[in-house]
């Protein structure tokens, strides 16, 4: 016999049989299409798989159920349906009295991959119940690994969120070295002819309190890079004493020639002996409430929840920081201004906010996002219930479970109105209050006892003014979203410049970031 293949392409084969007989011209010219053949080989690779996958069904329950294995496979394939009752009936009975069952020492002896179990099931031939509880045991032992797992992550991920990256710790300290030895790095702040524009209400006043230099540059350098009118804008920033160097350092090295930068310490500050006190007796009450929350939750049995979460997040270092603790005292720290934008360190400007300083609050103090974007059943930040204890009446009668708390990082103040307010006054006594009632009225930060004092106080902005949220893990927005905002805002524990940071969103942040300052190549500060 000989096969002959067309050299035109596999279109048909020949077969030719040389032995001699009646049959052999015949045989020789028989030809065969695979047009002909291709059907039938199709059919028979769907079908195969089919019919071996049921084959290994009719075996797994002939084992248990019936006496053999030709009478159950027999039974099955013309039309018998009791057998399938039967398994289901057994394992569901399996895997109730399974999930019923005490664990006893099985979760620590259990199995640890799927591979063991059928393995152990094979070899050892278990039946349906031990299959169950073998099962139920190591889908326990593996939720608890997956549980651990979470907490660790979580808690890891907390406790990244509090660190100092090595290059904004390096910055900070070439740039002090530079205000030692470099006279340009000590000139003054504003320059003399600019000074008259620190208390000049046709300019529009920019204020931040922060100890980070390198989040300061950002802020600034994209409100000037998206304002209009540029030259009219007067940025305060309010530093502690260890920060004040490194912060005059970079702003008079690198100075803005389009705006005024002033940079001033808290040791600068001359208060009366009545702010000092109110300053100590916060501080002092806010450690307070921060340890007995900390001691709380050490006594807790974590878990991984979003109560949890919350709960880690309100221990961050910064729920004690002075700087944020400082803009309730806004008003002593800018007595010769009338009306002035705030603005966090962890925001990105993206748009000319000069339409804010025109902008009537209906008399109220502070202009803020309230109501959220995504209608009337959600908030653009979060709700009340999230900050504050209604659990105590106190709070449940003075305040609504389901209001939405503004966002605060991006807010316009009217001085003027704060200083013939009693707010200031209204959040030590809320501070007492939670002294009083055992420091659990709310979590421990700045926002909370704030939320309370400028109730009634708040006159609600356009949405899009400000996002916030960029640095949290749950954070869900559109890209069209975030490029219609005013002021992106990374509150959360991911800040932009550190290593946790969310790379979707990071660049909206790195992007302000001047790489090419020989300061910030020096310490490896990537934008």
């Amino acid at each position: 016999m000989k096969f002959y293949i067309s050299t035109t392409g596999i279109k048909k084969v020949t077969i030719s049989n040389n032995g001699s007989g009646k049959g052999s011209s015949a045989a020789a010219n028989r030809r065969f299409s695979n047009r002909a053949c291709l059907p039938a080989v199709v059919l028979l690779a769907i079908f195969l798989p089919f019919l071996f996958v049921r084959i290994a069904l009719l075996v797994l329950e002939s084992a248990t159920f019936c006496p053999s294995l030709a009478e159950c496979i027999g039974s099955r394939v013309f039309g018998g349906s009791d057998l399938s009752a039967k398994l289901r009936d057994e394992l569901t009975r399996a895997l109730v009295e399974a999930s019923q069952g005490e664990d006893g020492g099985r979760i620590e002896n259990s199995l640890a991959s799927f591979n063991q179990l059928v393995e152990d099931m094979t070899s050892n031939g278990h039946d349906i119940k031990a299959f169950a509880f073998k099962t139920k045991a190591m889908l326990l032992k593996m939720e608890r690994k997956v549980q651990s797992a979470k907490q660790r992550e979580s808690i890891y991920w907390h406790l990244a969120s509090h660190g100092v990256p090595k290059s904004v710790h390096c910055l900070c300290l070439i740039l002090a070295e530079e205000y030692a030895v470099n006279a340009m790095a000590r000139s003054r702040l504003p320059p003399p002819e600019s000074v008259s524009r620190l208390a000049d209400s046709s300019f529009h006043h920019v204020v931040l309190l922060t100890d980070n230099v390198l989040a300061a540059s950002v802020v600034i350098s994209s409100t000037v890079q998206s304002a209009a009118n540029p030259e009219k804008l007067v940025f305060h920033i309010v530093t502690d004493k260890k920060t004040y160097t490194p912060m005059h350092a970079w702003f008079a090295i690198n100075s803005i020639e389009s705006a005024v930068v002033e940079v001033k310490g808290l040791h600068q500050y001359d208060w009366s002996q009545e702010v000092n006190v109110g300053v100590k007796e916060m501080l002092e009450i806010h450690r307070l409430i921060w340890g007995h929350y900390y001691n709380n939750l050490k006594e807790e049995n974590f878990e991984f929840d979003g109560e949890h979460k919350r709960k880690l997040e309100a221990l961050s270092p910064s729920c004690l920081s002075l700087m944020n603790h400082l803009r309730i005292y806004i008003p002593e720290l800018f007595p010769d201004l009338d009306k002035i934008v705030f603005l966090d360190d962890d925001v990105v400007v993206q748009r000319d906010l000069s339409s804010l300083w025109e902008l009537d609050l209906n008399g109220k103090v502070v202009g803020a996002v309230v109501d959220s974007w995504c209608g009337s059943n959600c908030c653009p930040g979060r709700k009340l219930k999230d900050y504050l204890n209604f659990s105590n009446p106190l709070i449940s009668s003075n305040f609504n479970y389901d209001n939405c708390a503004w966002l605060y990082g991006m807010n316009i103040f009217d001085l003027k109105a704060w200083r013939r307010s009693n707010i200031t006054k209204a959040y030590h006594r809320w501070l007492k209050f939670n002294l009083n009632s055992g420091l659990g009225l709310w979590h421990p930060g700045a926002l909370p006892p704030a939320l309370m004092a400028f109730k009634g106080h708040v006159h609600p902005i356009d949405s899009s003014w400000h996002m916030s949220g960029l640095g949290c893990r749950d954070v869900e927005v559109s890209r069209e979203r975030l490029e219609v905002a005013a002021v992106v805002h990374f509150s959360g524990p991911a800040k932009p410049w550190l290593e946790i940071g969310f790379p979707q969103v990071r660049s909206l942040w790195s992007s302000h970031v001047n790489i090419s300052n020989k300061f910030i190549r020096k310490c490896s500060i990537k934008g």
